[in-house]
């Protein structure tokens, strides 16, 4: 007796999933793209064309080095364009959130252990930097506090063991 498999294919259209980003954020990422196409693509082809001219290519330490630099800027052209296609641009400064914590919010705290007050903005992961007082929306800390308000606490589970953090105040700025 034969035995037949029927194989089903099953195609799935799957939407862009969209990456949230602060105005500000996208603003830089917009500034970057712009002096990538405009500044250091022109240079790097300027390079290319004077180690060129310089004759033989396969000892050519600069036109090497032109091209490494070259494909850098062109992989991070389509980086950024990518992340901006897939960009869902918030400007913190119009949320209307009723004083709930959530993306492109500031948020200040108080580490109930410490007492040590700390101010962070939540922003998407490319935005992210703790110096600034920005934290990634995919941060342990930045999930917890999703959606509380102010006197609130959130439990964090930090490598040093869980952590507990008053909500002091939400701002939209």
């Amino acid at each position: 007796m034969a035995t037949f498999a029927v194989a089903c294919v099953c195609l799935e259209i799957v939407e862009m999933a969209t990456i949230p980003i602060t105005k500000r954020g996208a603003e830089k990422l917009k500034a970057e793209l712009h002096r990538l196409k405009t500044v250091d693509r022109p240079a790097v082809i300027a390079a290319i064309s004077e180690a060129r001219a310089q004759g033989d290519l396969s000892e050519n330490a600069e036109y090497e080095a032109a091209k490494d630099r070259q494909g850098f800027i062109e992989g991070r052209i389509q980086e950024v364009e990518g992340k901006l296609s897939a960009a869902q641009i918030i400007d913190p400064a119009a949320l209307d959130a009723g004083g709930r914590v959530v993306f492109g919010a500031t948020v200040e705290l108080e580490d109930e252990d410490t007492g040590d007050a700390v101010t962070y903005q939540i922003v998407g992961e490319d935005e992210a930097d703790i110096k600034t007082g920005k934290i990634s929306v995919n941060s342990p800390i930045a999930r917890a506090l999703i959606g509380k308000y102010a006197g609130d606490v959130a439990q964090v589970q930090a490598p040093g063991g869980l952590r507990e953090y008053e909500v002091l105040d939400v701002r939209y700025e």
